[in-house]
């Protein structure tokens, strides 16, 4: 049985009765961790891999979109990230998402999107815990399979109550507790305080995944050693970077480079997924990140532009192979890895 106490991201972890194969994680991203995106982190090596956020009332209401968001990634592990202010739907949807093959059901309370928390979702369920454990013991008592919970320090600076959420959350069962190292007021701006969150650690007897400015193997030992967690998740720093999670966790040396073959399978992957007129153009903000990782200032803006708004998928290849082999770019998968 893997042992729940270890900076050593490359162990195995274990989450009610299912094994994480290591302790590097992909965080759930909407508009990034669709199936493509997730397959090709679990394909570097990434412990964990999780869905977008799938809003529960939308979900049973047969919303399209979240439809498309709850599908598997054709990997062996399938988590899904659901969202919600009704005790009702999210119920609904643990049942939902358990009999579509999820094996881990996430519950979303840290995301401080303002189209979010204006619903009452997200991180602005850390405002009112009461309500926030309804729908815990909702999905926990509507699921067979491990539950986990993804939050905030706290609303604001004033209300840090991370830690009593995390405790409340445990003791009606949930399996594992992730924590980002910022309020929802912060959003995204200062740093991420990997201390406050080892309070969190002090509470529980679960793992906890530290959440926040982990940017590659470097990054993600310090917040290790700040917050005394038993794993890491990757947010933003993956973009662009689906082998990032493998690299903190040993599993990706990052040697082979961004090469125009891998970028055109990731395209390719992306048409398949979501046909061919939406993947096109989902697929561009991957295209933009992939360039940024280029460390090559010779390519011209126009051919950039170029393949950044043709709705030809032979011709965005063509222009993919010229992009990423001007002068040769010698780039590497270590954009991130600090």
């Amino acid at each position: 049985m893997p042992e729940n106490s270890s900076s050593d991201l490359s162990k195995p972890l274990l989450v009610g009765n299912v094994t994480l194969r290591n302790r590097a994680f992909l965080a759930p991203m909407s508009g990034v961790t669709d199936a493509p995106f997730r397959k090709l982190a679990w394909d570097f090596g990434a412990g964990l891999v999780v869905s977008e956020m799938v809003a529960s009332q939308a979900l049973m209401e047969g919303e399209g979109e979240m439809l498309l968001k709850l599908k598997a990634a054709e990997i062996p592990l399938h988590v899904v990230q659901l969202a919600g202010r009704e005790a009702k739907w999210m119920a609904l949807a643990a049942q939902m998402t358990e009999a579509n093959g999820a094996h881990i059901i996430d519950i979303n309370m840290g995301c401080p999107a303002k189209r979010v928390t204006t619903g009452y979702s997200g991180s602005a369920l850390m405002r009112d815990l009461d309500h926030a454990m309804t729908l815990v013991d909702a999905v926990v008592g509507a699921a067979t399979v491990p539950v986990t919970l993804k939050m905030r320090l706290g609303w604001d600076d004033k209300t840090i109550n991370a830690p009593e959420l995390a405790k409340r959350a445990r003791d009606a069962g949930v399996q594992m507790i992730t924590v980002h190292g910022r309020t929802r007021c912060q959003f995204y701006k200062g740093n991420a305080d990997w201390n406050a969150v080892k309070a969190v650690k002090d509470a529980i007897d679960v793992p906890l995944v530290v959440n926040g400015d982990i940017s590659g193997p470097k990054t993600a030992q310090e917040a290790l050693d700040a917050s005394c967690a038993d794993a890491v998740m990757v947010g933003r720093a993956a973009y662009g970077a689906p082998w990032l999670p493998a690299q903190v966790a040993g599993q990706f040396n990052g040697e082979s480079g961004v090469t125009p073959d891998f970028v055109k399978k990731h395209h390719e992957a992306m048409l398949s997924f979501y046909g061919i007129q939406s993947g096109i153009r989902q697929a561009r903000k991957h295209l933009g990140w992939y360039l940024e990782g280029v460390k090559n200032n010779s390519v011209p803006a126009s051919l950039k532009l170029q393949m950044m708004t043709s709705l030809d998928p032979q011709e965005v290849h063509s222009l993919i192979d010229q992009v990423f082999n001007i002068d040769n770019p010698s780039s590497s998968m270590t954009k991130t890895a600090a």
